[in-house]
């Protein structure tokens, strides 16, 4: 009896022993930013890369690596073919990669081909006037496109069918006008865009509102609504939603990482388990505060569920504005 005992306790310690080294752990930790170094993408994954060690989540440095290509077309293409089930991986996404697969523009591929990790945070999207311009509130740029939209000159960061045109047709949709009629100008990005703002080239910029603060600071612009669904924090505390100026138009600019497609699941859970301990972080806000971004923490089944939702209103709002079939 003590024999079988002893065998006993000692197939139980040994299964102790391996189950430690069976549980997985990234040994080579590496963010991809579907893009060149300096942008959006970058610092969504400098974001994970500092949040993860400054809150002790991961012991070793995250490397950073750069796949540009159709805002993060290339990137979901090489993920679901030759790294479907890299463990070690993670992958930056914005809205705007949302919105393109929303329009089919990442190829065969779809939302589902994806494991939705976590969430960085969000921006906002925000409609900007010069600080002289004749409208005082969003009410008064509405009236002043349902009675003559064409009379009012718009831009923006992106070409039709982007983020930044899509909060413009949502405006030209609440003032009661059809979008296809707006005068539109293009831009490269947020800051040639207001350089023809305050310069009185376009009149309206549809930008997004944590590039607005020294605009703001300095009496250049006025900010006549965020597209938040509630105020946001002090410094932009003041400023009034479109929804309580009574046009029901958001636009959540969130930020986030997805995996493989074939992760296993003991990968896929250390990820998501570590990224929720991380949220509850002191350390963790002040990275994110620091990179501009609000807070919207989800991860796993939330952030799957909400990501799927945003696909499908993203495709019917495409579909809307003339975008796809």
């Amino acid at each position: 009896m003590q024999h079988f005992r002893a065998l006993a306790l000692a197939a139980t310690a040994l299964a102790f022993s391996i189950a430690p080294a069976l549980a997985f752990e990234p040994d080579s930790p590496e963010c991809i930013a579907p893009a060149k170094p300096g942008g959006g993408f970058d610092l969504t994954c400098r974001i994970a890369a500092e949040g993860l060690k400054a809150s002790g989540q991961l012991d070793q440095p995250m490397r950073v690596t750069f796949m540009p290509g159709g805002i993060g077309a290339v990137a979901y293409n090489h993920m679901n073919t030759t790294r479907n089930d890299d463990g070690n991986a993670i992958v930056a996404f914005s809205g705007g990669s949302l919105l393109n697969l929303a329009q089919g523009k990442f190829g065969q591929f779809g939302v589902d081909d994806a494991r939705w990790l976590a969430s960085a945070g969000t921006d906002y999207g925000a409609i900007v006037v010069k600080a002289d311009a004749p409208w005082k509130d969003l009410k008064e740029l509405l009236d002043a496109m349902k009675s003559d939209l064409t009379s009012i000159v718009v831009g923006a960061g992106g070409t039709i069918g982007s983020q930044d045109w899509m909060k413009a047709a949502l405006l030209a949709q609440a003032a009661g006008a059809d979008p296809k009629q707006m005068r539109y100008v293009a831009f490269e990005g947020g800051g040639e865009s207001i350089t023809n703002l305050l310069g009185g080239h376009i009149q309206v910029y549809t930008g997004d509102i944590s590039e607005q603060g020294p605009h703001i600071e300095a009496g250049e612009v006025r900010v006549l609504a965020v597209l938040a669904p509630e105020r946001l924090p002090a410094p932009y505390d003041q400023i009034p939603t479109a929804v309580e100026q009574g046009a029901d138009v958001t636009w959540e600019i969130i930020r986030g990482y997805y995996m493989g497609p074939k992760v296993s699941d003991e990968a896929y859970d250390w990820w998501v388990d570590h990224f929720e301990a991380m949220y509850g972080t002191p350390e963790y806000a002040k990275v994110r505060e620091d990179k501009g971004l609000f807070e919207l923490n989800m991860a796993g089944d939330e952030l799957t569920k909400y990501v799927k939702e945003r696909v499908a209103f993203y495709k019917d709002l495409a579909q809307k504005a003339g975008l796809t079939q």
